[in-house]
């Protein structure tokens, strides 16, 4: 390619520091390869032949996809391209975590990402089995070995609607709100977990007439007058909720932290600690 580019074998050899005889030979064992002529050879120097003018061609797009594989491959290398996998409990999920992928897909927009949603003791146990880069959970006692971080606070609030007994006071105790009929999350996540421990510390039992799968069905089920919520405060904010007030909780349980696990920042992908950094810069 540079032979026919330059017209001649001298100029090459000089260049590129190769004896012209040598690169002579080597243009005549591809010719002989190739079963065809490349070079027409005259004492003025040398002219490609159109089977050789092909190759030139040919080459050089091979040469620019190289350099375009080494290019994709160092945007990998530097996190600008890759895949994140997070494991993110519901409260998370539904508050801080969408807008935080929004913002860092706008600045990487080819990163993908793979995130499910777990209750939070299977999120440190998941991390800990390389199930996923990042999890966020609500802070809970936990074994397994991964590394944790501070991430954003959190406040439970009980939503009622506007005709319930409750609707005129400002704030309530967890006590008060278990003599009526709740709507609760699933079994097994964290707050409701968390919700039986403190109706059998109070003596009461969690009345539940439905259970639910996302906060968005628990405060549709709310605004209907199915019953009453316990729900991040955040969570009462994305929906366009009518007829219903929320309660402040006094128990000292509703004020909970939330979390970043990994299980080493320094074997986390280059991606990975990209969007890890952008969650902590986030606080």
């Amino acid at each position: 390619m540079r032979v026919v580019e330059d017209g001649t074998i001298t100029s090459v050899a000089t260049r590129e520091h190769i004896a012209a005889a040598a690169i002579s030979r080597r243009l005549s064992d591809l010719e002989e390869a190739l079963g065809t002529p490349l070079l027409v050879r005259t004492n003025k120097g040398i002219t490609p032949t159109a089977a050789g003018i092909n190759l030139s061609v040919m080459a050089r797009d091979v040469l620019d996809d190289l350099q375009n594989i080494v290019t994709r491959m160092r945007e990998f290398s530097d996190g600008t391209r890759g895949l994140v996998r997070l494991l993110v409990n519901i409260s998370a999920v539904s508050t801080f975590i969408p807008p935080l992928v929004k913002s860092f897909g706008e600045r990487y927009p080819d990163v993908q990402f793979r995130l499910m949603e777990r209750d939070s003791l299977s999120i440190t146990e998941g991390i800990a089995e390389n199930l996923a880069d990042i999890g966020v959970f609500t802070s809970l006692p936990y074994s397994a070995d991964i590394e944790v971080y501070p991430f954003r606070h959190d406040e439970l609030k009980v939503l009622v609607r506007e005709d319930h007994p409750l609707a005129a006071r400002e704030s309530v105790t967890f006590s008060e709100v278990l003599d009526y009929e709740h709507v609760v999350l699933r079994t097994g996540t964290h707050l409701r977990l968390r919700m039986l421990t403190a109706a059998g510390q109070a003596g009461k039992l969690l009345r539940s007439r439905v259970e639910v799968a996302s906060y968005d069905v628990l405060c549709k089920m709310v605004e209907c007058g199915v019953g009453i919520g316990v729900l991040p405060a955040g969570i009462v904010e994305i929906y366009a909720l009518s007829g219903t007030r929320t309660l402040a909780l006094e128990d000292s349980w509703a004020s909970r932290e939330l979390s970043v696990c990994v299980r080493r920042v320094d074997a986390l992908s280059p991606v990975a600690r990209l969007f890890f950094d952008h969650l902590r810069a986030s606080r």
